[in-house]
C-alpha cells in the first residue's frame, strides 16, 4: 500500500477488481432474486417497479466503477439485455414468476438515470477542451 500525506492511498488495480466483484455479486443477487418465488425474495419497497429501478441503479454504478475503460453505452445496452433476460426467464413455466415489460422498462430508465450525470460531466470536458471527435 503506498502512502500519501501519512494516509493510505489504495492501488486503483485494487480498487478495479474489488468493484468487479461487488458487481458480479450484485448481478447474481439481482437474477437470484428474480428467479426465486416472490414471497422468498428480498422486499427492499412494496412497489415491484421501484425494486427493479433500484437494483438496476446500483447495479449501472457497480458496472461503471468495475469496468472504467468501457463504453458506457456498451454498458447500459449489457444491462439492459440482462433486464430483458430476466424478463425471459420470469416467463418460463418452471420459474413461474411473472413476465412484465414495463419491469424492463423500469430497468432500462433506472440504467438511464445512472448514466446521465456521467454523461454530462463528460460532456462539459468535452466542451471545455474543445474536442473535434469525441469517444465515449
Amino acid at each position: 500500500m503506498l502512502r500519501r500525506f501519512g494516509y493510505p492511498v489504495f492501488r486503483v488495480s485494487w480498487l478495479i477488481r474489488l468493484a468487479q466483484v461487488a458487481f458480479f455479486a450484485a448481478l447474481i443477487f439481482t437474477f437470484y432474486s428474480a428467479v426465486i418465488p416472490p414471497q422468498k425474495a428480498v422486499q427492499l419497497v412494496p412497489w415491484d417497479k421501484a425494486e427493479h429501478f433500484l437494483a438496476f441503479y446500483a447495479l449501472t454504478g457497480l458496472a461503471v466503477a468495475a469496468f472504467p475503460r468501457r463504453n458506457l453505452f456498451l454498458l447500459a445496452a449489457l444491462l439492459s439485455g440482462f433486464g430483458a433476460f430476466i424478463e425471459f426467464v420470469q416467463g418460463l413455466d418452471m420459474v413461474r414468476r411473472d413476465r412484465d415489460f414495463w419491469d424492463w422498462v423500469a430497468d432500462t430508465i433506472a440504467i438511464a438515470a445512472a448514466l446521465a450525470p456521467m454523461l454530462l460531466v463528460w460532456w462539459r470536458r468535452v466542451v471545455k477542451s474543445g474536442q473535434k471527435n469525441i469517444d465515449i
